[in-house]
């Protein structure tokens, strides 16, 4: 597989935050992106996982399942959970399955499959 971006800009509240960015990342390397605060790390993560769109250029995966997008083949782990503190763990599986609009599997189906049923 390869993860590639190709003349990829993004802009966030009105401000360009980065343009043309280009990357290839394969199978079994790793892509370190650094920068000051502010360069557009997290938002380029962002726009990996989907959660944000680019403003211009493109972000694909070759070599990864065919019917499933990018965003469904990727995670996003930021700094901030996103996990409600008042909810137990099955509730917060809930309400983003829900909100996300996810298959109906079970919280404890879905802590198998990554191998955290123990948890």
């Amino acid at each position: 597989m390869q993860l590639s971006g190709r003349e990829v800009s993004c802009v966030r509240g009105g401000r360009k935050v980065f343009s043309r960015l280009s990357f290839d990342a394969a199978s079994g390397e790793a892509l370190a992106v650094i920068g000051p605060n502010g360069s557009g790390k997290t938002s380029l993560l962002r726009l990996i996982a989907g959660v944000l769109a680019p403003a211009g250029g493109s972000i694909v995966l070759e070599g990864g399942e065919a019917e499933l997008t990018l965003p469904e083949q990727s995670h996003y782990l930021g700094h901030h959970d996103a996990l409600k503190p008042a909810l137990s763990v099955s509730e917060n599986l809930i309400f983003w399955r829900d909100f996300l609009g996810g298959a109906k599997s079970s919280p404890a189906e879905s802590l198998a499959v990554v191998e955290l049923d123990h948890a």
